[in-house]
């Protein structure tokens, strides 16, 4: 039987060499940059969890970011998660920060 501890820095030097060998892999730039993507009123609406009705609702009082080329309508990714985030709410401590961060510009101007 082989001793834990030799079994356990095995496994460690193990998992070293394969972390090693992640940090020196070149980073794949695609994966990071990639291209604006344009979404159908049908892909829009199943991104975001809603009708297909719901979406041309909120396309007809301009509640939601659109492209319209002759009788299509696109959406783009990047802008419907902005139109989501817009609605997020702050955490109690982002709006502590806030208001600390405010009344130190304020005390700074008197």
């Amino acid at each position: 039987m082989n001793n834990p501890f030799e079994v356990i820095e095995t496994r460690l030097s193990n998992i070293e060499n394969l972390i090693l060998d992640i940090k020196h892999q070149p980073v794949n730039t695609e994966l990071i940059k990639q291209p604006e993507q344009l979404l159908t009123i049908q892909e829009a609406a199943e991104f975001l969890t809603l009708s297909v009705p719901t979406m041309y609702s909120k396309v007809s009082k301009n509640e939601i970011p659109f492209m319209k080329q002759g009788k299509r309508l696109y959406f783009s990714r990047i802008e419907l998660l902005e139109y989501v985030k817009q609605g997020r709410s702050k955490s109690n401590a982002e709006i502590e920060q806030e208001a600390e961060m405010y009344l130190s510009n304020n005390k700074k101007r008197v």
